[in-house]
């Protein structure tokens, strides 16, 4: 298949895209800068210059494809109103994508949790503004897309990652001297290493059937006390519980959800390969 990829020199991205080529895919890089082509074109992959703001060169470049892996995203800023105007801008490209794929039999592939009937998981879904853009890519299956949705967890680490929970939660420590968690930080984070997460969306691509809800989880969820202990160790400073208003900048500090990945291990042959959490943390010091 001849696949588009936005976010194809970000963290996964970049992951993506060898599994892909690999798996003897024609891969299509959307790039904006001179810095982001270079390292696609590193990668092996064709490179398209694009904007996620030109919604109609968007909807010109999926239909030159035979499927779309969108995972670019502004993560550059968690203040919730910063958060809010990046998943209306990441919704109005998937609705782009959605027009030019509707009725064509392609392949889209997005990030996402859709709800899942159980009540209280449902409402930490929702919660998130996200959750809308998700139902969005759910709805393609409807419109002939062979639409899937991919639940990477919070926690995808590797020396890839620059701006992600742990780099955040590191960053904190170093500036107050303490490696904290919130009350007894029982509260899980799910996570996976980058190369691992890299492999299912390959894997999903040549295997999942439409409507599919995948995980990319391959620890379901890892105590936040655990990794501030982590921290702690290789920073040689304490760990302790702090009260939330310490984590200001950093709201996601007392998510709590557990991502099983039972079923997508089955259904896509995925077996995670490279290091956990705690044994990976190494590489961020």
């Amino acid at each position: 298949m001849r696949v588009l990829v936005t976010g194809a020199s970000g963290h996964i991205g970049s992951a993506v895209l060898p599994e892909l080529r690999q798996a003897g895919h024609e891969v299509v890089g959307l790039v904006r800068s001179d810095a982001s082509a270079e390292v696609v074109a590193h990668l092996g992959a064709e490179v398209v210059r694009g904007d996620l703001a030109d919604l109609d060169g968007l909807r010109r470049a999926a239909a030159a494809v035979d499927a779309v892996i969108h995972l670019a995203f502004d993560h550059s800023n968690v203040a919730p109103t910063a958060f809010v105007e990046a998943t209306n801008a990441d919704h109005a490209v998937v609705r782009a994508f959605g027009d030019a794929l509707a009725g064509t039999g392609k392949t889209f592939i997005g990030v996402g949790v859709a709800p899942t009937g159980d009540p209280e998981r449902d409402a930490v879904i929702t919660a998130n503004p996200r959750s809308a853009v998700a139902s969005t890519v759910v709805g393609l299956n409807e419109r002939d897309v062979r639409a899937i949705l991919v639940a990477v967890p919070p926690v995808t680490h590797s020396s890839k990652d620059r701006h992600g929970f742990l780099p955040r939660m590191i960053g904190i420590a170093r500036r107050t001297g303490v490696s904290g968690y919130v009350g007894e930080g029982a509260n899980r984070w799910p996570a996976a290493h980058t190369l691992d997460v890299g492999r299912l969306f390959a894997l999903a691509l040549d295997k999942a059937p439409g409507g599919s809800q995948l995980v990319a989880a391959a620890e379901e969820g890892v105590p936040v006390r655990e990794i501030a202990e982590a921290i702690g160790q290789h920073l040689g400073i304490p760990a302790a519980s702090v009260p939330a208003e310490h984590f200001q900048e950093f709201p996601f500090i007392g998510l709590d959800i557990a991502m099983p990945n039972a079923e997508t291990r089955a259904l896509l042959g995925w077996d995670p390969v490279h290091p956990g959490l705690i044994a990976d943390l190494a590489r961020y010091f």
